[in-house]
Formats: C-alpha cells, structure tokens, sequence
C-alpha cells in the first residue's frame, strides 16, 4: 500500500515539474536575450579592458552588477505582465506626451551611438578574419532587416538565443588561458589578489563604474518590458518570467565572468595594456593560443550582431509605444511601416558613420555615455513610481523592502552614471 501511495506522489511530482517546465519554455527568451545583449561588442571592450588593467578582484563588482541588473529588469517585467502594457506605453499614458518626447529624444540619440560603435567593432574584427569591412556591413545591415521583416517573434526570438549561444566561446577562451581559478572565484565574495595602492583603487572605481554602466542600461528596460509585451505572456505565469529574468541575469554575468578572466590571465598577469575588445582578441593570442583569440573575436562579432539587433528593435518599440503607433514583430512591413522603417533608417545610418574613415567613434560614445547618464535617472524613476503604485499593480505592486532597496538601487545607478561620465570626460581631456 505504502509503495502504491509513493508511486502515486512520484507520478504526481513528476507531472507538475513537467507542466512547470514547458510553462517556463513557453515564457523564456525576453529576459534572456535582454540581458545577453547587455554584453554587446562596447561590453565586451568594457569587460576586456577591466580584467587586463584591474585583474580578478573587478568580478566582485561584476557579482554586484548582476544583481543591480535582475532587480531592475524585473521590475520592468513585471509591470508589462500585470498591466498589460510596455513602460513606454504606461509612462505616456500616465505622465503624458512631453514625458514621452524628452525620454524618446535621449533614448533614440544615445541607441544611435550605441548601434554606430557595434558597426564599428564588427568592422573592425572583420579585417582580423580577413574579411572586406564595407561589404561585411552591408551584408550585416542586409540580413538583419531581412529576417527581422519577413520573420515573426517567434523566429526573431529563436535567431537571437541561437546567438546567445555563441558567447560560448568565451568559455573556450578562458579555460585555454589558464587562469587560476581558486582566486577568480574567491573575488567574487570579496576583491584580493593585488597590490591595492591609491592609483589601484583610483582606476577601480573608474573601470568598475563603467562595468556596472555597461550591464545597466535605458534601453535595456524598455527593450526587455516591450519585448515581453510583444511576446503575450499570461499573467498567471509571472512567476516564471520573474525567475527567466533573474536567469537572464546570471546568465549574462556568468559569461562576462570568462571574459574578465581570459584577459585577466593572460594580460593583466603580463602588464599588458588595451582599450578595446578587438585588441584583446589578438593580444590573447601569445600567451593562449591563435585558436582561443580567434574565438574572442567570433564573440565580439556576435556580440555586435546582437547589440545592433535588439537595440534598433529597442527604438522602434520605444517610438511606437510613445507615440501610440503600430509596432510588432508579429504584423506584416505594410501593417507596421513606421516601426519596420525606423527600424531599418538606425541600421543604413550607422552602417554608414562607422564606415566614414577618420570619424572619432570615441567622441560618439562620450556623448552616448552622457546621454544615457541623463536618461537613465529619469527612467528609473518612473519605473519605480508605476511599481510602487497599488492603484496600478494591485498586490503585485513592490514590497516595502523591493521599494527601498530598488531606490537605493538607483541612487547607485545614478551616482555610477554621473562618475562614468566624468571619468570619461576627464580621461578626453588628459
């Protein structure tokens, strides 16, 4: 008797974890595919240049951005889930179309200059595999318009987290440099290892705001709440899509991590310098091996693919949300002309600023890094007011603890921004 109850609860068991996971199936990629594209070809640069001039201890700030980054996208998720609406659509709708226009205008400028430095970082790795640089551009621009016009969701979403899949490389690349790993692990509870003089310090802060820049972004919260909209999740499944963006959050620290140590091991160990993903790839490559700098660079071109994709989608979501305009990856070019074109102007525009030679691609990403200093206060800020806000999520609404940590949260944010700024300005002028 005793064995038939038990194989009546095993049979039971077994029958809810496969309802719950096919339920996770069915809402898993937003979460996921935002937070990936977090590492796109500036991040990876970002997370290059730190693991070569701070070594292991800056993965103690890497643990501390991804939590920054599951919280706040969660936030965004959650909202899209309970009220049916994108954050763009609810900020127009509650806080009106002056709100809208300011946080479009300085969302639209600084995606451009994110989109022209993904361009440029394909072009630049393109010639490291000793491809023509213009018709890789062009072929890039061509492709993506192509799938994403003449696809669904359904299959934009499929391409994007075959993509994700590419940041395996990585992987490879650290495990062929050798690392010491009892030591990059130790420094993800507390930063050790190293000679922690002044000027260390004085760079850590610097770098290690920049990281944490680099993973929290404007774009992202509208991508991964618009993105989620499109997707149709059903309310009684947002508990599986809170824990997607909690995944989707480790899962893009967990590969920044073997990105910080690849360099780490093999340039930081040796005092040499970089500022930018690609010269990794190819400075790696002494101490590594050719094959492990060829795959770095197979990241980065991935990591520009989809930091091109998502953040162009990002505008046009954002354009059609805030001003009340046709939008979806799920209707036709002719039923949504003005998201397709938007969509296709951002790629041809960049496409063709990163192919003009001597154009000053550092300049552009102060102001983009400005810009989204600017921007971001005022985004969290709504996003907090809307969660916050009983009247809008009813018992969904945040917690006091998920209110007063999400603002400190964005004081954090918000002071990190401000010092990445003018840190980067300083560094211009020097």
């Amino acid at each position: 008797m005793k064995d038939d109850t038990l194989e009546i609860n095993n049979k039971g068991l077994f029958s809810r974890l496969k309802k719950n996971i096919l339920i996770f199936a069915s809402v898993f990629g937003p979460a996921t595919i935002t937070a990936m594209s977090d590492n796109d070809a500036s991040g990876v640069a970002t997370y290059s240049v730190a693991g070569t001039r701070l070594g292991y201890p800056i993965l103690f700030t890497l643990a501390l951005a991804a939590i920054l980054l599951a919280i706040t996208q969660e936030m965004g998720m959650r909202l899209t889930l309970i009220t049916r609406k994108s954050l763009a659509d609810s900020i127009r709708e509650i806080y009106g179309v002056k709100a809208s226009l300011f946080i479009f205008a300085s969302l639209f400028i600084s995606n451009m200059g994110t989109i022209i430095a993904e361009f440029s970082a394909i072009k630049t790795t393109s010639t490291m595999f000793h491809l023509p640089a213009i018709p890789s551009i062009i072929f890039i621009v061509v492709a993506t318009f192509f799938f994403v016009t003449k696809g669904n969701y359904k299959l934009t979403q499929s391409i994007m987290l075959i993509a994700c899949l590419i940041y395996l490389t990585y992987i490879f690349s650290a495990f062929k440099a050798k690392p010491d790993w009892s030591l990059a692990l130790s420094n993800i509870v507390y930063p050790h290892g190293v000679n922690f003089t002044k000027d260390y310090l004085r760079e850590y802060l610097v770098i290690g705001i920049s990281v944490l820049g680099t993973t929290i972004t404007p774009w992202g919260q509208f991508f991964v709440s618009s993105f989620a909209s499109d997707k149709k999740i059903e309310l009684s499944n947002v508990k599986f899509s809170q824990f997607e963006t909690y995944w989707g959050a480790f899962l893009t620290s967990f590969f920044a991590f073997f990105m910080i140590v690849a360099t780490t091991a093999t340039l930081f160990v040796h005092n040499i310098t970089l500022t930018s993903g690609e010269q990794a790839a190819l400075a790696i490559e002494p101490f590594a091996g050719k094959l492990a700098g060829t795959f770095f660079a197979v990241g980065i071109l991935n990591a520009g693919f989809m930091g091109i994709v998502v953040v162009s989608l990002c505008t046009s979501y954002a354009l059609s949300e805030f001003f009340g305009i046709s939008g979806s990856l799920n209707t036709s070019y002719k039923q949504s002309k003005i998201f397709y074109t938007v969509f296709l102007l951002q790629l041809v525009f960049a496409a063709i600023v990163a192919m003009i030679p001597g154009v000053s691609l550092f300049q552009i990403a102060i102001i983009t890094q400005s810009l989204n200093a600017m921007s971001l206060p005022l985004v969290f800020y709504y996003l907090i007011k809307l969660t916050n806000s009983k009247k809008i999520m009813g018992k969904y609404a945040n917690n006091p603890f998920q209110k007063y940590f999400a603002t400190i949260c964005t004081i954090i944010i918000v002071i990190a921004s401000v010092f990445a700024v003018v840190s980067t300005i300083h560094g211009a002028l020097t």
